[in-house]
């Protein structure tokens, strides 16, 4: 995105600015663990923190991601059905199968994805349009907050 002088911001730019234009103050990280192990006396709040994070807790692995998307999809209504990407997979096969929208049509896009280790705050989905291989829209939208669960 650009401002008025014409230079390019990056990401994390943009986050900074859209956190001091809303003046809202992120807590502190803090682990799945030490969420748990706060207030140990309190059976109330344990039963609620083991609502809100599931039964299980998931054994942490460094080398998977913490969010994983799985699928990607697009649902149309002019179109004769759903396109579905597993995400999964081979990549690369992926870039080579290429679809088609109409400008102006609406469609709405359908994302899967597993949180793996820690808590997510705030995770939020970056949504590039490109035309004839330009960037013409970009878009940010807020998912939510998650929690890991098992698959």
């Amino acid at each position: 995105m650009a401002d008025k002088e014409g230079v390019t911001l990056s990401l994390e730019e943009e986050e900074e600015d859209a956190d001091v234009a809303l003046a809202y103050k992120t807590p502190e990280k803090k682990s799945l663990r030490e969420i748990q192990e706060l207030d140990p006396g309190d059976e109330s709040l344990r039963k609620y923190k083991q609502a809100l994070s599931g039964p299980c807790c998931l054994s942490p692995d460094a080398s998977v991601p913490n969010v994983q998307v799985t699928k990607l999809t697009l649902m149309c209504e002019q179109a004769p059905g759903p396109i579905t990407m597993d995400l999964t997979g081979d990549l690369e096969e992926l870039r080579g199968r290429a679809f088609v929208l109409k400008e102006g049509v609406d469609y709405r896009v359908k994302v899967s994805f597993k949180v793996n280790r820690e808590i997510v705050c705030g995770l939020r989905c970056l949504h590039l349009t490109y035309r004839r291989g330009r960037p013409v829209d970009r878009d940010v939208f807020m998912v939510g907050s998650y929690a890991p669960r098992a698959a």
